[in-house]
């Protein structure tokens, strides 16, 4: 009888197969293909992303085409491999792609070969901080984690592993290929409008989020967020929330007990949020949504909670930088979208106690609506400072809003105006392509930028 992975494989003998995006996800397609004999055409708009010479020779089997689309080959495939960040319909592929061709992402290869057990987290913010802890917390429990998906190696590298379980993050760009996902558990943490310059509207983005539900065994959900709920044509075993409000019978929640914030599962005190190192409301959230997470895979809720005491937390979502001038400098320069600077300032707030509170936003905002931060900006915001493409729309929010041209120059400015105690946060709420390669990048301009404003200020 064969395997899982040899009935793929045999599904894809002699078939034109054609991997879309040379980029990390198609790689690791294309060496998954070779691994197993399959031939294949790698192709990308972008001019020489690869090495024309060492690719031939470390595939010769195989072709490589760049700088175009090459409609004339795509026109011709059975299967193509697509990589998540393609659009087929704003590139003109789609109209390109033969009726009978299937088209598909390494997600669901994956899915489709795959035999261990799974869990998976989608979601507009927080997805990494969940995935990564609750792979922390499996190590710490003796587990061969495997994360992958969105983060981490990609998951294709993984399959010859020994990996006991798979922790999954998957964007929404993965969920629109996937079919064969069975999940031990599935979680969508919450949906915020993203990506609506792909997904066109925020239903629509929030029905290929819900698709994670499709098959698994428990599904785990954002009580205060309704668009997170298991859509009615999703049958799963079991349903289990979570919220920062007092939760009943099996459900997590959040509960002031002797004056303080404490985890909760139903009426059962779990730990006290201050004992935790991620700071806000919204990681109190995080922290229930893996504790659900981990439930659905056996594991004992006793057991897991020292073990989030022990993670430290992501580069650039809601990062604390230590400095020496008693202002509490915070990079949150993963929030790309409205959805993550509501969630961090929301998360904040709460422990102002009086201070200022600075926010530095603005970049590419992908056609998003900004009016949801304006009563908060009313609210909890002192003084914001702007930048990058986006930045006017969102400095038209405030009344306490000044334009920048550098975040070095924000960083100098908050600096001057700021007092031990408040807190400065970079939340841009946008994606950061305009200014700089990526959010990683922007993030460590801001580290850098507070570092060096520290050295010139002794």
């Amino acid at each position: 009888m064969m395997t899982r992975l040899e009935q793929v494989i045999a599904t894809l003998n002699n078939k034109n197969i054609i991997v879309l995006g040379a980029g990390l996800t198609g790689m690791s397609c294309l060496r998954f293909l070779h691994t197993h004999g399959l031939t294949c055409a790698v192709i990308d708009s972008r001019n020489d992303i690869l090495d024309t010479l060492e690719f031939n020779n470390d595939y010769p089997q195989c072709q490589l085409y760049q700088g175009d689309w090459y409609f004339d080959l795509i026109k011709q495939a059975d299967v193509i491999l697509l990589s998540p960040g393609i659009d087929i319909e704003a590139q003109g592929i789609a109209k390109n792609i033969n009726k009978d061709c299937q088209v598909i992402g390494d997600i669901e290869l994956f899915c489709q070969i795959n035999t261990k057990p799974v869990v998976a987290v989608t979601g507009s913010n927080g997805k990494s901080t969940v995935v990564s802890l609750l792979a922390h917390v499996g190590k710490a429990l003796g587990k061969n984690i495997g994360l992958g998906g969105n983060i981490g190696v990609p998951v294709l590298n993984q399959l010859a592993s020994d990996v006991e379980c798979f922790v999954l993050e998957l964007s929404s760009f993965q969920l629109e290929r996937v079919s064969s996902l069975t999940a031990k558990g599935a979680c969508v943490l919450n949906v915020s409008d993203d990506h609506l310059d792909r997904h066109k509207t925020l239903e629509n983005y929030a029905e290929i989020k819900s698709r994670i539900y499709n098959h698994c065994e428990t599904a785990v959900f954002n009580r205060q967020d309704s668009l997170t709920q298991v859509p009615s044509q999703y049958y799963v075993n079991k349903q289990v929330s979570f919220g920062i409000d007092t939760a009943t019978a099996k459900d997590f929640g959040l509960q002031t007990v002797n004056g303080e914030y404490h985890l909760m599962q139903g009426e059962q005190v779990l730990i006290p949020l201050a004992k935790l190192p991620l700071a806000g409301l919204h990681n109190a959230v995080n922290y229930l949504a893996v504790l659900a997470l981990g439930q659905s895979l056996s594991w004992s809720i006793t057991e897991m909670l020292p073990h989030l005491v022990s993670f430290t937390g992501l580069a650039h979502r809601c990062q604390r930088i230590e400095t020496n001038d008693g202002i509490h400098w915070i990079n949150d320069s993963k929030a790309t979208n409205v959805g993550a600077t509501v969630a961090a300032i929301t998360g904040l707030a709460p422990t102002l106690m009086g201070k200022k509170f600075i926010l530095i936003a603005g970049g590419e905002g992908k056609g998003a609506d900004f009016s949801p931060l304006k009563a908060l900006f009313q609210q909890h915001i002192s003084t914001l400072f702007v930048l990058g493409k986006d930045g006017d729309k969102i400095a038209e929010l405030s009344d306490e809003s000044q334009r920048v041209d550098s975040l070095e120059s924000a960083v100098e400015k908050a600096k001057l105006i700021a007092s031990k105690g408040d807190i400065v946060l970079l939340s841009p709420a946008c994606a950061s392509l305009d200014m700089f390669r990526n959010y990683e990048e922007r993030g460590q301009v801001f580290v850098n930028a507070i570092h060096n404003n520290m050295q010139e200020a002794s």
